[in-house]
């Protein structure tokens, strides 16, 4: 047993010297057998580790297979295959959400969900192109004073102050005013007119406020055949009864009180309709009455009213394209002395909107102006910036940059007298003129 274990020593020791003598004394041939055996060694490794994970892959893909011929046999294919249908579907409707708040069909297919394709024009009102009437009231009129360009027919009503501007105040309950004009007993309403104001409802009453605005077919205005009721929340016509959006729910104990809110209304021959804010809430298709004036009944002695219009509507966009070469609009409007734009203004943005996507080759220069009151050039300056802000406007809807540009008059292109309420109004105004 020892003499085995020496000779098993004594030929490892042999070996090794023998490797060491022959590495020493012939360097480069040592090295490179040595790197050899290394290279062989790592490509045979190499090798049983593809071999062996290309195994192991072929495995898992016949395992599966399986699996899936199992669950056909069980019945649970279908199972799996409607779950994933509805996490799809799910995901779909996510991104639709996200991408298309209006949730409307962007691929022109039958939208795959419950909720209906929903397209709603609900602010599609544009003002009458030329001014019949207007009364801010003017920064002229005294307060405490009854407005001059109105008449009473019961009540009371008197200039008043709010937040630096000049409104009308009603003074006692069921006051009745009616436009002052020269010929305010005959018939001044054309078949197509529209008619904006501004209504300020107070807070803490209990009482039901409301105002009325009458649509009358006798010679005397008073005598009322159709009415508008306004309130905090919503509108009244005949058997129309609408909320404003958000306020469904609010009753006359919780008013949305305390604000301004602004009401239009648009006849046309017959058909009527009426908006709070940006929303249309009436629309009558026929009347069957032919409105001559108007009557403004408050029903509360805190109620206050401005920027009053009446507006005689005109030809279609498109027409005055064809037929003079530009648009006038005096229905854009800006914040006093600024360039920002009431949300009002964008029913005639969305008219021009529409009449260029219809008509791609129609390119518009946006020019302002205004009226003269103030320095030259200021109103220059104020116009340019008006002009640019509607271009800036459309282009931000999507209309190609370099189909619109934008300049400013001043008060130096008037179409109007600035010497009384309606010239000013009517040179109070952006154009669009085709280049």
């Amino acid at each position: 047993m020892k003499k085995q274990t020496f000779n098993f020593k004594t030929n490892a020791i042999f070996k090794i010297m023998l490797a060491f003598s022959l590495f020493f004394l012939n360097p480069q041939q040592s090295e490179a057998q040595f790197f050899k055996k290394l290279k062989e060694k790592a490509e045979k490794k190499i090798e049983q580790e593809a071999d062996k994970r290309a195994e192991k892959r072929v495995n898992k893909k016949i395992d599966k297979e399986f699996d899936k011929a199992e669950d056909v046999l069980d019945g649970k294919d279908k199972e799996k295959k409607e779950e994933n249908e509805g996490n799809s579907n799910k995901n779909e409707k996510d991104a639709n959400n996200s991408n298309n708040p209006n949730n409307q069909n962007t691929d022109g297919n039958t939208p795959q969900t419950n909720t209906p394709n929903v397209v709603w024009n609900k602010f599609d009102y544009v003002p009458g192109d030329t001014v019949l009437f207007e009364d801010g009231p003017s920064s002229d009129e005294e307060n405490g004073e009854f407005p001059s360009r109105w008449d009473l027919y019961k009540g009371n009503a008197e200039i008043g102050n709010v937040d630096g501007e000049n409104v009308i105040m009603f003074i006692s309950n069921q006051s009745y005013i009616i436009p002052y004009l020269k010929n305010s007993n005959e018939d001044y309403l054309p078949e197509v007119f529209t008619l904006e104001l501004d209504v300020w409802f107070p807070k803490g009453s209990t009482t039901r406020n409301r105002l009325w605005i009458f649509l009358c077919d006798k010679k005397n205005n008073s005598q009322r055949t159709e009415d508008l009721c306004v309130m905090p929340h919503g509108l009244e016509f005949m058997d129309s009864d609408k909320s404003y959006p958000g306020t469904e729910n609010i009753g006359w104990s919780n008013e949305t009180v305390g604000s301004w809110k602004h009401i239009s209304m648009a006849y046309t021959k017959g058909k009527f309709k009426a908006y709070f804010n940006d929303t249309r809430l009436i629309n009558v298709p026929h009347l069957e009455i032919n409105p001559s004036g108007i009557t403004i009944e408050a029903d509360s002695d805190q109620i206050y009213i401005k920027n009053i219009r009446i507006a005689k509507g005109g030809v279609k966009y498109y027409d005055r394209v064809l037929s003079e070469g530009k648009i006038i609009v005096n229905g854009i409007k800006f914040d006093v002395n600024k360039a920002t734009l009431k949300p009002e203004s964008m029913g005639p943005i969305n008219e021009i909107y529409k009449l260029m996507v219809d008509n791609p080759t129609v390119n518009f220069s946006v020019e302002g102006h205004t009226d003269s009151d103030g320095d030259d050039a200021s109103n220059m300056t104020l116009s340019q910036a008006r002009g640019k802000a509607v271009m800036d406007k459309l282009i931000s809807l999507g209309i190609a940059s370099n189909r619109l540009k934008s300049t400013g008059f001043g008060e130096s292109k008037p179409i109007g007298e600035n010497g009384t309420p309606e010239g000013k109004a009517n040179n109070r105004r952006v154009e669009f003129v085709k280049f």
